[in-house]
Protein backbone atom coordinates (compact mmCIF):
# COMPACT_ATOMS: atom_id res chain seq x y z
CA UNK A 1 0.00 0.00 0.00
CA UNK A 2 1.17 3.22 -0.74
CA UNK A 3 0.80 6.11 1.25
CA UNK A 4 0.92 9.94 0.06
CA UNK A 5 2.99 11.69 1.14
CA UNK A 6 1.41 15.58 2.90
CA UNK A 7 3.17 18.50 1.58
CA UNK A 8 3.92 20.81 4.47
CA UNK A 9 3.21 24.59 2.98
CA UNK A 10 5.73 26.13 4.74
CA UNK A 11 8.53 23.57 4.26
CA UNK A 12 7.63 24.55 0.45
CA UNK A 13 7.73 28.39 1.02
CA UNK A 14 11.02 27.98 2.79
CA UNK A 15 12.60 26.34 0.24
CA UNK A 16 11.24 27.99 -2.39
CA UNK A 17 12.81 31.05 -0.48
CA UNK A 18 15.97 29.83 0.00
CA UNK A 19 16.49 28.71 -3.98
CA UNK A 20 15.40 32.29 -4.79
CA UNK A 21 18.04 33.69 -2.71
CA UNK A 22 20.45 31.44 -1.57
CA UNK A 23 22.96 32.51 0.94
CA UNK A 24 26.40 31.77 0.96
CA UNK A 25 26.21 30.42 -2.62
CA UNK A 26 30.11 29.86 -4.37
CA UNK A 27 33.45 29.13 -3.49
CA UNK A 28 35.33 30.78 -1.59
CA UNK A 29 39.25 31.31 -2.56
CA UNK A 30 40.69 31.98 0.70
CA UNK A 31 39.02 28.96 2.49
CA UNK A 32 40.84 26.79 5.47
CA UNK A 33 39.14 23.68 4.85
CA UNK A 34 37.38 22.26 1.94
CA UNK A 35 34.71 19.19 2.13
CA UNK A 36 33.03 17.77 -0.72
CA UNK A 37 30.64 14.94 -0.70
CA UNK A 38 28.27 13.08 -3.21
CA UNK A 39 25.49 10.45 -2.19
CA UNK A 40 25.58 7.54 -5.16
CA UNK A 41 21.63 7.17 -4.61
CA UNK A 42 20.26 10.45 -5.72
CA UNK A 43 23.36 12.03 -7.66
CA UNK A 44 23.54 15.02 -5.41
CA UNK A 45 26.76 16.37 -4.40
CA UNK A 46 27.66 19.56 -2.60
CA UNK A 47 30.83 21.01 -1.64
CA UNK A 48 31.78 23.26 1.67
CA UNK A 49 34.25 25.98 1.88
CA UNK A 50 35.07 27.38 5.32
CA UNK A 51 36.64 30.44 6.49
CA UNK A 52 38.09 30.59 10.58
CA UNK A 53 39.03 33.93 12.55
CA UNK A 54 40.35 34.13 16.15
CA UNK A 55 37.68 35.53 18.54
CA UNK A 56 38.00 35.64 22.30
CA UNK A 57 41.07 33.28 22.01
CA UNK A 58 39.26 30.70 20.18
CA UNK A 59 39.21 29.38 16.51
CA UNK A 60 35.64 30.00 15.00
CA UNK A 61 33.65 29.46 11.68
CA UNK A 62 33.97 33.22 10.42
CA UNK A 63 32.02 32.08 7.05
CA UNK A 64 31.08 29.28 5.04
CA UNK A 65 30.05 28.82 1.71
CA UNK A 66 28.68 25.99 -0.87
CA UNK A 67 28.13 24.41 -4.01
CA UNK A 68 25.60 22.10 -5.18
CA UNK A 69 24.37 19.96 -7.79
CA UNK A 70 21.50 18.63 -5.98
CA UNK A 71 17.99 19.08 -5.29
CA UNK A 72 16.50 21.99 -4.20
CA UNK A 73 16.03 21.08 -0.84
CA UNK A 74 19.71 20.36 -0.54
CA UNK A 75 20.35 24.01 -1.73
CA UNK A 76 18.04 25.02 1.00
CA UNK A 77 19.39 23.02 3.72
CA UNK A 78 23.69 24.24 2.23
CA UNK A 79 22.00 27.85 2.81
CA UNK A 80 20.72 27.63 5.99
CA UNK A 81 23.63 25.39 7.50
CA UNK A 82 26.11 27.66 6.43
CA UNK A 83 24.24 30.62 8.06
CA UNK A 84 23.94 28.73 11.59
CA UNK A 85 27.82 27.77 11.27
CA UNK A 86 29.11 31.30 12.16
CA UNK A 87 31.09 31.64 15.39
CA UNK A 88 31.11 27.95 16.05
CA UNK A 89 34.10 26.28 17.04
CA UNK A 90 35.09 23.05 14.90
CA UNK A 91 33.56 20.83 17.64
CA UNK A 92 30.84 22.18 17.82
CA UNK A 93 30.11 22.81 13.96
CA UNK A 94 31.29 18.52 13.59
CA UNK A 95 29.10 18.16 16.55
CA UNK A 96 25.86 19.29 14.85
CA UNK A 97 23.59 15.92 12.79
CA UNK A 98 21.89 17.08 10.02
CA UNK A 99 18.83 17.39 11.81
CA UNK A 100 20.11 20.18 13.52
CA UNK A 101 21.58 22.04 10.12
CA UNK A 102 18.12 21.98 8.65
CA UNK A 103 16.10 23.31 11.68
CA UNK A 104 15.72 26.52 10.53
CA UNK A 105 13.56 25.07 7.24
CA UNK A 106 11.26 22.48 9.70
CA UNK A 107 11.30 19.19 9.82
CA UNK A 108 11.63 17.58 6.39
CA UNK A 109 9.77 14.60 5.17
CA UNK A 110 11.52 11.32 5.00
CA UNK A 111 12.34 11.02 0.98
CA UNK A 112 14.58 14.47 2.02
CA UNK A 113 16.30 13.63 4.73
CA UNK A 114 19.62 12.72 2.89
CA UNK A 115 19.55 16.20 1.57
CA UNK A 116 20.36 17.19 5.13
CA UNK A 117 22.73 14.43 5.67
CA UNK A 118 24.61 15.33 2.21
CA UNK A 119 25.05 19.05 3.84
CA UNK A 120 26.11 17.12 7.27
CA UNK A 121 29.02 15.11 5.47
CA UNK A 122 30.30 17.77 3.11
CA UNK A 123 30.73 19.63 6.55
CA UNK A 124 32.18 17.13 8.54
CA UNK A 125 34.48 16.34 5.26
CA UNK A 126 35.81 19.80 5.68
CA UNK A 127 36.37 19.99 9.20
CA UNK A 128 38.05 16.42 9.07
CA UNK A 129 40.50 17.64 6.74
CA UNK A 130 41.29 20.93 8.52
CA UNK A 131 44.67 21.87 7.44
CA UNK A 132 46.59 25.35 6.50
CA UNK A 133 47.91 23.77 3.38
CA UNK A 134 47.20 25.92 0.24
CA UNK A 135 44.21 24.95 -1.66
CA UNK A 136 45.19 26.45 -4.82
CA UNK A 137 45.29 22.81 -6.03
CA UNK A 138 42.29 21.97 -4.99
CA UNK A 139 39.84 21.23 -7.93
CA UNK A 140 36.44 22.88 -8.11
CA UNK A 141 33.43 20.76 -8.10
CA UNK A 142 32.90 21.40 -11.88
CA UNK A 143 36.32 19.90 -12.58
CA UNK A 144 35.62 17.03 -9.80
CA UNK A 145 32.39 16.31 -12.19
CA UNK A 146 33.53 16.81 -15.66
CA UNK A 147 36.50 14.37 -14.53
CA UNK A 148 38.90 13.13 -17.29
CA UNK A 149 35.98 11.82 -19.73
CA UNK A 150 36.36 8.82 -17.77
CA UNK A 151 33.55 8.78 -15.59
CA UNK A 152 29.57 9.33 -16.02
CA UNK A 153 28.14 12.07 -13.63
CA UNK A 154 24.47 12.29 -13.84
CA UNK A 155 23.11 15.29 -12.27
CA UNK A 156 19.28 15.28 -10.95
CA UNK A 157 16.98 18.10 -10.32
CA UNK A 158 14.30 17.66 -8.33
CA UNK A 159 11.39 20.01 -8.83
Amino acid sequence: MIVPVKKNDELESKIEEAIKNPRNLGEMKDADAIGTVGSADCGDMLRMWIKFKEENGRKVIDRATFQSFGCQTAIAVASVATEMLRGKTADEAKSMSGEELAAPLGPLPPVKIHCAQLVEGALRSALGAETTAPRSTSPTLIEQLSGNGKQKVRVVIDK
